[in-house]
């Protein structure tokens, strides 16, 4: 195996290096749609809690790290309801999309994965505003200081620069993951390590749902790169990318004093994220 450590290298090397022009392309497109957001999504999603969770299901599938932080502001700012939070939470994958389009996944698969999580999380933060009632009276100071914090996508230095910090630093996260599968699976075998993620039900889901609470841009890399590698299916990928909010749940954490409610919220994207993925993987769903 230790002879064999070059050629994995080697192979992670020239994976990795594939994806870096397409991946500053994107960024590059994602760096001008943050400049031009500005002030606009705080006022989208608290203008109405009738349409916070299609419009947070919406917004959240824009493939960007500090989204859903900028988000969870709104929710401490009690601009957004509940349901509208999860639903941002639930649609966002981080650099889910960014690594599906630089592997040349067709567009018609990657259409029905956003797709897919952009409906569970419509139809889930409905359901969680139905349930608590979630109506709240949006407060004008709150949300001054949440369209500061959004403004703040308005001011970057440098968007080529920027598009390519994030290319070098998600180009870094693919290499070494791609170096490490590629060791266990040298090690362990594809279809062994496949079979351990779903020789026992749910398992595989637990396992990923615990890698997408990670707050960090690596953890929808991990999933992401897993899913493409056969190594997890439909069930897995799911709940991995649908309790995924990048650094939404840490910014959550600091900005909103109540822990109790913090811990449930958590508690409560960890379950609809293992809900929704088990049931995928029970209808035997392939995207």
């Amino acid at each position: 195996m230790w002879a064999e450590i070059p050629d994995y290298l080697l192979d992670a090397l020239i994976d990795s290096a594939k994806m870096l022009p397409f991946l500053y392309i994107i960024y590059l497109l994602m760096e001008v749609l943050e400049h031009r957001a500005g002030k606009r999504f705080p006022r989208l999603l608290g203008k109405s809690a009738k349409v916070g969770p299609l419009a947070g299901g919406l917004i959240g599938a824009v493939p960007q790290c500090g989204l859903a932080a900028a988000i969870a502001s709104l929710y401490s700012g009690r601009i957004i309801t509940l349901g509208t939070l999860l639903a941002v939470f639930l649609s966002s994958s981080d650099e889910m999309l960014p690594i599906l389009i630089s592997e040349a996944v067709p567009f018609v698969r990657i259409l029905r994965i956003v797709g897919m999580k952009i409906a569970i999380a419509v139809v889930s933060g409905y359901a969680v505003d139905l349930v608590m009632r979630s109506r709240r009276k949006i407060d004008e100071n709150a949300r001054r200081e949440a369209e500061e914090a959004f403004a703040g996508f308005e001011h970057r230095s440098n968007m080529f620069l920027c598009a390519l910090r994030r290319t070098l630093e998600i180009f870094i996260y693919v290499f070494v993951f791609s170096f490490i599968l590629n060791l266990i699976i040298g090690a362990v075998g594809e279809d062994r390590l496949a079979q351990a993620f779903s020789s026992v039900p749910v398992v595989g889901e637990l396992i990923a749902g615990l890698i997408g609470l990670i707050p960090n841009c690596a953890s929808s890399v991990v999933i992401t790169e897993l899913y493409l590698g056969g190594i997890i299916g439909t069930g897995p990928m799911l709940t991995g990318l649908l309790v995924n909010a990048g650094v939404g749940t840490m910014v959550l954490i600091r900005t909103n004093r109540n822990v109790r409610e913090n811990v449930g919220i958590v508690a409560l994207l960890y379950a609809l994220g293992l809900l929704w993925g088990v049931a995928a993987e029970l209808m035997g769903l392939v995207l």
